[in-house]
């Protein structure tokens, strides 16, 4: 906030999405929501800031919500697997915000199953339409690889590249919105093979690397993703999930 680095990546453990105001032990691995006490120290520090958090991990960041759900100023964004089919069971479109937020909520619950194009495809129709209309002026990434297709909890496909690409598109949000802030905190991941690759392709995205990041089971993956039937059935559900947002 003072210039003197655009972007910086948060590596804590354990995560924190899970939360809420009131904390109720241990959830889903959670004891302190971290990107709240960020959001909470930025304004004691440097006034009432508009904040973006996009959550990308698998899980719904159900906390974080809870923590926000008022708060017009915070847009908080979720891109997970459907709480029908993972835990904590929640974030359906229609939990959008509080009587004084309402729209500042945005749940994106995608079926198991989905890959690299259904992601940038729900960032393009959904997530970067909502930080320019919200504007803010520091965007908080609770940057999850528990969507990867190694992981032992989730039931996503993204490879490597996929957690590279949504990191690219959130730094040109970034530059264009509000200066290049843009702070990626680790949440979950839990393929102890797999996260390594998934976080390099992250961080060299953020530092706006050249690089490009290695990833052993990128041709593997190319042939588990989900066949044109599947991607059609997505590619509509986004499409329904974008005119609801914009209403």
């Amino acid at each position: 906030l003072e210039g003197e680095s655009k972007s910086a990546f948060a590596l804590v453990r354990p995560p924190g999405h899970h939360a809420m105001k009131v904390v109720h032990g241990n959830r889903g691995f959670c004891n302190i929501n971290i990107e709240a006490v960020m959001v909470e120290w930025i304004r004691e520090h440097y006034g009432r800031k508009r904040i973006a958090i996009v959550d990308t991990d698998c899980h719904h960041g159900d906390g974080t919500q809870d923590i926000y759900w008022h708060d017009p100023d915070t847009l908080f964004i979720s891109l997970h697997q459907d709480g029908r089919t993972l835990y904590p069971g929640s974030g359906f479109p229609h939990e959008n915000g509080g009587p004084r937020a309402l729209g500042k909520t945005i749940n994106i619950p995608l079926p198991p199953g989905c890959g690299h194009a259904s992601y940038l495809e729900a960032f393009e129709r959904i997530i970067l339409p909502a930080l320019a209309r919200h504007r803010p002026e520091i965007i908080i990434v609770a940057c999850g690889y528990d969507a990867s297709a190694l992981d032992p909890l989730g039931r996503m496909l993204l490879s490597a590249e996929s957690f590279g690409a949504m990191t690219r598109a959130l730094r040109q949000a970034a530059a264009d919105l509000c200066k290049g802030r843009l702070v990626l905190v680790h949440e979950g991941g839990y393929s102890e093979a797999y996260v390594p690759f998934c976080g390099h392709a992250a961080i060299a995205a953020l530092a706006g690397s050249s690089i490009e990041a290695v990833d052993p089971v990128a041709d593997t993956l190319a042939t588990r993703q989900p066949d044109a039937r599947w991607v059609g059935h997505v590619s509509a559900h986004l499409r329904d999930l974008a005119a609801y947002f914009e209403v």
